[in-house]
């Protein structure tokens, strides 16, 4: 299917797991971390209370949403183990820990430790010194929008209440001589769940993102020019062919049958590639949430992949939970 104009832009490849010894277990030196952690401060002498210290930089964390559709990164796999591991025990946790759990996932020490330093810079994490070793622990903030990702990554692709057959529709239009702004509104408005089935139109069966559909014309300055309707598809054309318009449900299926490919058939067999495994799960599952608009289940094609890629992910990671908890607690203890 050929993808429309104001459509989002193609979909980012499923990493593939690779089959790597198990470092889960291993031992590693905390050492001095290659990055200077996240705050300043003198080192406390030995007998000392640990310095907690705040982020380098005044920062509020934010979720950019171009950033967790990209390819697989040290910082993006960090940002999973975080929500998957760290959240849920609520304690600080040392520089080795993390460093190991990447590894992991084939993420090099260097590598790991600049992941680290940079998203305390980002305000998501704060350290405390406890001689030459480092522990760090979630900032309020970062803390605050893990929690939203989470209910956002395991709540994705279960939508239980009927469509009622009523659209939003918006109309905003951008002159072709304005090609930034024009890009900043399709970008914005895709994230936003909203299809173009063509020029200057804006469809989406979720009247709720009304207000979101606000937001952003009022941050490009547009709400003068542009309107808003709900309403129920007529007469005149095919309800399917808006659909198809609208939204590249080709790409994104295909993208649902690579998770399924690379996690149906996966089993691990020890607490180390069961965390691997779970890592990889979660960090994959939740770039979905952003990609994939959830439609009513009688606009999808039949077959449709996304319900058995539900299915896979939620069973997986309730199977796997377990062993890979069994793992991190070595890790992080």
């Amino acid at each position: 299917m050929t993808r429309g104009a104001d459509q989002a832009p193609a979909l980012p490849r499923l990493m593939t797991l690779r089959a790597t010894p198990d470092p889960a277990l291993a031992g590693g030196s905390e050492g001095a971390p290659a990055a200077r952690p996240a705050a300043s401060g003198q080192r406390p002498a030995s007998g000392q209370r640990p310095v907690s210290a705040r982020p380098a930089v005044s920062a509020r964390p934010a979720v950019s949403r171009r950033r967790e559709v990209a390819d697989v990164s040290a910082r993006s796999l960090l940002m999973t183990i975080l929500g998957e591991f760290v959240l849920p025990d609520g304690e600080p946790v040392w520089t080795s820990s993390l460093v190991r759990a990447l590894a992991v996932s084939g993420i090099e020490e260097k590598s790991a430790r600049q992941a680290l330093a940079r998203t305390a810079s980002e305000g998501w994490l704060a350290s405390q010194r406890h001689g030459r070793r480092v522990r760090w622990e979630l900032t309020p903030h970062g803390r605050g929008l893990l929690t939203e990702g989470a209910e956002r990554i395991y709540g994705f692709g279960r939508r239980d209440e009927p469509w009622d057959g009523q659209w939003l529709v918006v109309l905003a239009s951008v002159p072709e001589s304005r090609r930034e702004l024009r890009h900043k509104l399709r970008t914005r408005l895709s994230w936003a769940g909203f299809g173009s089935p063509a020029g200057g139109v804006w469809v989406t069966p979720d009247v709720s993102r009304e207000a979101e559909a606000r937001e952003v014309l009022g941050g490009l300055a547009l709400p003068a020019a542009a309107m808003s309707f709900t309403a129920r598809y007529g007469a005149i054309g095919e309800q399917q062919a808006m659909v198809a318009a609208a939204w590249n449900l080709d790409a994104m299926a295909a993208r649902y049958e690579e998770f399924i490919d690379q996690f149906a058939g996966l089993d691990p067999r020890s607490p180390g590639e069961a965390l691997r495994a779970q890592i990889r799960l979660v960090h994959e599952w939740r770039r979905f949430p952003f990609l994939d608009p959830v439609l009513p289940a009688e606009l999808l094609p039949p077959g449709w992949s996304g319900t058995r890629a539900t299915t896979i992910f939620h069973d997986r990671h309730a199977r796997w939970r377990p062993p890979a908890r069994a793992a991190w607690a070595v890790l992080a203890a």
